[in-house]
C-alpha cells in the first residue's frame, strides 16, 4: 500500500510539473460569460477534529495522489474529512473563520478515533465543470499552494469572495455536493 501511495504521489507531482499555469479567476469569468457556471452546495456530512497548531494537512485523492498541502494550522483550525469512498475520504484543513461559516455541529458523539460528525451549512457556491479539453492545468489555491485541475473536475468559487476559488475532484464533487442550479450551457 505504501508503494502504491508513493507512486501516486510521484505521478501527481509529475502531472503538476507538466500542467500549464492558468489564471483560474479569468477562466471562471469567461465560463460565466459563456453560461457554464451554476450553483451548488456541499451537503454530505463530514468528520471533523481540531487541528494541532503547526500541523500541515496533505490532501490525497485516491488514484491521483497529493491534491494539495495546507499551510501550518493555527489555533482553532479544523481538519475536515470528507465521506467519499471514491476519493479515499480525503482530508482538508479549514481555517477557523471559514469553518464557522461552512459547518455546524457536532451533530453526534466523537468516534473512538476522535473524529466528530458535522453537517455542512449548505453555503451556495458557484461551480464550473471542466470540459474534456480543459486540463490538466495548475493554478494557485487561496492558501498559496498550487492545485492541479483535470477535465471533469469542478472549480468552485465563493460568490462573495472570488479569490476563494479552488478545485474539487470530479468524484468528490459528485458525492459531497448538490447542484442547486445547473449551468445554462454545457
Amino acid at each position: 500500500m505504501r508503494l502504491m501511495t508513493a507512486a501516486c504521489l510521484t505521478m501527481a507531482t509529475l502531472i503538476a510539473a507538466q500542467a500549464a499555469e492558468v489564471d483560474v479567476q479569468a477562466l471562471f469569468a469567461r465560463a460565466e460569460q459563456d453560461g457554464r457556471v451554476g450553483t451548488a452546495r456541499k451537503t454530505m456530512p463530514v468528520d471533523v477534529r481540531p487541528a494541532t497548531p503547526g500541523e500541515v494537512v496533505v490532501s490525497v485523492i485516491k488514484g491521483e495522489g497529493k491534491e494539495t498541502q495546507s499551510p501550518p494550522a493555527e489555533a482553532g483550525d479544523m481538519v475536515v474529512r470528507n465521506r467519499c469512498e471514491a476519493t479515499g475520504n480525503e482530508e482538508i484543513l479549514v481555517a477557523a473563520a471559514k469553518f464557522a461559516e461552512r459547518y455546524e455541529g457536532p451533530v453526534g458523539p466523537a468516534g473512538p478515533d476522535g473524529w466528530q460528525p458535522y453537517r455542512p451549512k449548505g453555503v451556495t457556491m458557484l461551480y464550473l465543470t471542466l470540459a474534456p479539453d480543459e486540463g490538466p492545468f495548475s493554478f494557485m489555491a487561496p492558501w498559496g499552494e498550487p492545485m492541479v485541475a483535470r477535465p471533469g473536475d469542478a472549480i468552485v468559487q465563493d460568490p462573495r469572495d472570488p479569490s476563494d476559488t479552488y478545485r474539487i475532484a470530479a468524484e468528490a464533487f459528485a458525492c459531497t455536493y448538490e447542484v442547486v442550479e445547473p449551468a445554462s450551457a454545457g
